[in-house]
């Protein structure tokens, strides 16, 4: 239960962390340099009033918002009180709500439906429906978002853009929303309009709300309940705006006339660099002043910005605490099933939505494959027909190119369409909105029908190719390369897990299917001149069984004879002469070159094993299925800080 009347409270804060940037070998076994990030920082803010940090770049505004808001990294000292209550880190994600300086939206998706999916994340299932449509049009309405609410996300101009991403944290009515820099690159009208919204949200709703700021303007002034300088970790003064300009001139420090006293005291606080006798005079008047302000501040900081002067305490003295009057949360939060069903839904309007973005995501989901298929009909169309001694030459580049294809065109698919949703998911879990496995697993229901979809018009086409009529073979054929297919997109959602950049995901997936090609598959490299060791590593790669699978069925029903021309001729002695050329006509018949590619000059490897078909398509299979459970599984695992850092700045 919270008070109608609540205040956060920070006492006495230090914090340590990362003040230098590491190399990655530094970052993974924490050999970074580090240092007091936060000093002995202590401040107030209560409901309905609006608290700008303000600072310049390196003086811990943007720690401290991690600190409160639990996201910190580094040991951290001193308490943070919401109403009295310790601030834990489901404290905060239940109640609080937290806007980075920068957030990844899906573009695809317009405004509207920005909202609404992000209401029935944070919303629980005992508010109705109507209740969250009502918010989300509330929330519209409140940051002029009304007009575009049928804009792509993607069109937005960089005010809305902002605007709403400050709205999905309103959606869920945060009794304290935290906002990192909201106002960065932003136009002086923007500006004014975002910090004029906070303050009538935070006075209406009776919540609180931090922002920090680097270059505030002086229209923005009335609308700042409070302000608290920071340079260097170090307080220089934190209390009301309207005691603001009373306390520095009792000091010694009087704002001039027609300045703006929020960027006067601001360079006031700020060490100027520009020559080392100005460095040394400003850090030693800064010292000063945090000192003096550490002797003399105490009323001003714990004063309230409604009245009550400078000596009026709110916070430790020792009164009893007014009774709670409402839940920390009006809005509960929702269950397991809710949470799933909405990322399913977010995936499929994200796809199927009349945008630009969308249309191509489409494109590379379902006719990708296709038309590349149809390429290679074009290129192979009369392979069936053929019975010269380039047979067993294009059935093999046939299977090459179908199982190059699935690969390859699956990795491009992914890196493509899969970053956006990943980056989303990893600020989203950082909210405790839902795990990695539930988000993947979602991912997996809404992808297995695109990958269904496209592989199946696909290995239709290339069937055709083969000379088979069965619709069982048609099926098997196919399943064979959705099982590649399969793989591809769960090795490269592997990679995206720890590579940020979709491009050199892709390059590296690519170039480990190119590898497991060349070594396992036989189409490329025969298994007779591998080395022993390299032999037993293919039992790890599935191209060893899609490759084998395919090849017994392109070339076991087929031809059982020689290729026409590959037959030797005889003299009118009757001896036989051989007139053809030895490299065309290798192979005497199927057998031989199903035993060139995939058999041994040892008796230790069976070929007859290699050619299980049911063993061969239960692997194809087990290989994509097993990934997928690890990929849930290293959604589990804790990674490194600086790993799922570099998705969420």
């Amino acid at each position: 239960m919270i008070g109608s009347d609540y205040s956060l409270e920070l006492c006495n804060i230090f914090h340590t962390g990362q003040v230098e940037p590491g190399s990655c070998l530094q970052r993974l076994f924490g050999n970074v340099q580090t240092g007091l990030i936060l000093k002995d920082v202590s401040l107030e803010v209560r409901a309905g009033e609006v608290l700008a940090v303000l600072g310049s770049k390196g003086s811990g505004k943007r720690a401290l918002l991690e600190v409160i808001s639990r996201r910190s990294r580094g040991p951290t000292r001193g308490q943070i009180l919401l109403d009295g209550s310790p601030m834990t880190l489901s404290l905060y994600q239940n109640n609080c709500g937290y806007v980075s300086h920068r957030t990844d939206l899906i573009p695809s998706l317009n405004v509207e439906q920005t909202l609404h999916y992000a209401a029935n994340l944070t919303i629980g299932s005992q508010v109705s429906r109507y209740v969250r449509s009502s918010r989300v049009r509330q929330v519209l309405a409140d940051l002029a978002l009304s007009q575009v609410a049928r804009r792509s996300v993607a069109n937005l101009t960089l005010s809305e853009y902002r605007r709403l991403a400050i709205g999905i944290q309103l959606v869920k009515d945060p009794v304290l929303l935290l906002l990192d820099e909201p106002t960065a690159n932003l136009d002086p009208l923007s500006t004014y309009l975002i910090v004029s919204m906070l303050s009538s949200h935070a006075r209406r709703r009776g919540r609180a709300v931090i922002l920090t700021m680097e270059k505030p303007r002086s229209d923005v002034f009335p609308f700042l309940d409070r302000a608290a300088y920071l340079c260097l970790g170090d307080l220089v003064y934190a209390g009301p705006t309207r005691l603001m300009l009373e306390y520095f001139r009792t000091i010694g420090f009087p704002c001039p006339e027609l300045e703006n006293p929020l960027m006067y005291y601001l360079c006031l606080s700020t060490v100027d660099r520009r020559s080392r006798e100005r460095f040394i005079e400003s850090n030693t008047q800064i010292i000063a002043l945090v000192e003096k302000f550490k002797l003399e501040g105490g009323p001003y900081r714990k004063s309230s910005a409604g009245g009550g002067g400078p000596g009026h305490i709110v916070l430790g003295s020792g009164d009893t605490p007014a009774p709670h009057k409402m839940p920390f949360t009006t809005l509960g939060k929702p269950g397991f099933i809710q949470v799933g069903f909405t990322l399913y839904q977010r995936l499929l309007a994200s796809t199927f939505n009349l945008t630009s973005i969308a249309a191509c995501h489409l494109f590379l989901r379902i006719l990708l494959f296709p038309l590349f298929c149809c390429l290679l009909f074009v290129f192979y169309r009369n392979i069936k027909y053929q019975d010269g001694p380039w047979t067993y030459q294009s059935r093999n580049g046939l299977l090459l190119n179908g199982l190059i294809s699935a690969y390859f065109l699956s990795i491009v698919t992914t890196a493509y369409t899969f970053p956006v949703y990943r980056t989303r998911y990893y600020q989203e879990a950082q909210e405790g909105l839902y795990s990695g496995p539930l988000f993947l697993l979602s991912y997996i229901l809404y992808s297995l029908p695109f990958s269904i979809f496209t592989v199946g018009i696909g290995s239709r086409i290339l069937f055709e190719l083969t000379g088979l009529h069965s619709n069982m073979d048609w099926f098997v054929f196919g399943s064979i390369l959705w099982a590649c297919y399969l793989l591809a997109e769960q090795q490269t959602i592997a990679l995206l897990m720890v590579i940020r950049g979709a491009f050199t995901a892709a390059v590296t997936s690519l170039y480990i299917s190119i590898i497991c090609l060349v070594i396992s598959s036989g189409t490329v490299r025969s298994y007779r001149g591998l080395p022993e060791w390299l032999l037993y590593l293919t039992y790890i790669t599935q191209t060893k069984y899609t490759g084998a699978f395919l090849a017994r069925q392109l070339f076991s029903s087929v031809f059982t004879t020689l290729p026409n021309g590959c037959a030797p001729t005889a003299t009118s002695q009757g001896s036989p002469v051989s007139t053809v050329d030895p490299f065309l006509c290798r192979y005497t018949d199927n057998a031989a070159y199903i035993s060139e590619r995939y058999g041994r000059n040892n008796g230790d490897f069976s070929i007859s094993d290699m050619l299980d078909n049911d063993f061969n398509l239960c692997l194809s299979f087990a290989f994509p299925v097993s990934l997928a459970i690890l990929n849930c599984l290293l959604y589990l695992v804790p990674l490194p800080s600086f790993v799922k850092a570099k998705f969420r700045e």
